[in-house]
């Protein structure tokens, strides 16, 4: 197995003792992305709520990115995630 990289933002960084990046285990044939986050994310049951809500999908206010895709708009948790992939976790912005 190899690695993915998992980019959390600035604003969860408080939670994780200012780490900014998590490597995550995969498959060599990819992973999907719901597992990828447990594993990126485990070590922090604090930032894993805030990104995931309670029936485990991705929060409303929370974009994902695999490899600059919105995970969204392709199959969401169910995206895999290859090794060398870049996941960004980005909090959506508002306003009015």
């Amino acid at each position: 197995m190899t690695a993915a990289r998992v980019v959390l933002p600035g604003m969860l960084r408080d939670l994780t003792g200012g780490v900014g990046e998590v490597a995550a285990e995969v498959g060599f044939e990819g992973t999907d992305l719901a597992t990828v986050l447990d594993r990126a994310l485990s070590a922090w049951p604090r930032v894993g709520s805030r990104v995931r809500d309670e029936q485990g999908q991705i929060r409303r206010h929370v974009n994902v990115f695999v490899d600059g895709e919105d995970a969204r708009h392709g199959d969401g948790l169910a995206t895999v995630v290859r090794p060398g992939s870049v996941v960004h976790v980005i909090n959506a912005v508002s306003g009015g």
